[in-house]
């Protein structure tokens, strides 16, 4: 791991790490990603979706890639959405840490509670999942919506225009949460999203142990859901989203009243 006595480092060691986020979070931050981890720091696409079992990292996996963000694209303005107050929190705590190691004061931007500053202007605010909390922000250059899955339409179609005028980037990160939502139709029928999907079975961090008593205690549906990154109807839905999709047609022949 390079030590850093301030920042910023030099600006060979500047250039490699702006063009490497995974050099940069290992070297200079000392987090080490596993392959799925590091495929999403790498990723430039311009729309994500990251859709992994509980106790992965996708909040700390995203949180390193907004202060790659915010460190080497200098004025990024990075929101990130959550469903609640306290999740924008505790992302927000989570990028506050990674900065620290680079011995960077910690300062707010002095218009928002939830909030992070950088030396180079950049911003990240975090702010809770309410529609009327949004509105004011602009040309956002990278878009986060944490537990997407469970986050309102109302507030996705809010944040969504913000991206326009910065040609920015989004990334949704959830759990699943039924088969409804902007989340659910993001992943089954966007055309324009970068997937990534990570089970717990593939994670090296959590015991089969682990998983098979959580299989027994919590059931099958709940289980799959949870941690194998599975769609499911509501337990209390008597008819399918499935057979709902398949009654509504486009395909209706015009009336005539000859």
């Amino acid at each position: 791991m390079t030590r850093l006595d301030r920042w910023p480092p030099s600006d060979n060691q500047a250039n490699q790490w702006g063009l490497d986020p995974d050099t940069f979070t290992r070297e200079a931050l000392g987090f080490t990603p596993d392959a799925h981890q590091a495929r999403v720091l790498t990723s430039d696409c311009a729309r994500g979706l990251l859709n992994c079992t509980r106790q992965w990292g996708k909040s700390t996996t995203i949180a390193l890639k907004a202060v790659h963000q915010g460190l080497f694209v200098p004025e990024s303005m990075i929101l990130v959405v959550s469903p609640s107050e306290r999740q924008s929190r505790e992302f927000l705590r989570k990028t506050k840490r990674f900065v620290s190691r680079l011995k960077i004061p910690i300062r707010g931007d002095g218009d928002n509670q939830v909030s992070l500053q950088l030396p180079n202007g950049s911003r990240l605010v975090g702010i809770p999942g309410k529609e009327e909390t949004v509105r004011g922000f602009s040309a956002v250059s990278l878009l986060l919506i944490d537990e997407a899955a469970r986050v309102s339409d109302d507030l996705y179609n809010s944040v969504t225009p913000m991206l326009a005028v910065g040609n920015g980037r989004m990334w949704l990160m959830s759990t699943p949460h039924g088969k409804r939502g902007f989340f659910y139709d993001a992943w089954t029928r966007g055309s324009h999203w970068t997937r990534i999907s990570v089970k717990a079975t593939d994670c090296p961090r959590i015991p089969r142990a682990f998983l098979d008593e959580q299989r027994r205690s919590m059931g099958d549906r709940w289980y799959r859901q949870e941690y194998l990154c599975e769609f499911h109807d509501a337990a209390t839905q008597m008819i399918s989203e499935d057979l709902l999709a398949n009654i509504w047609t486009d395909r209706v022949p015009p009336m005539s009243f000859d």
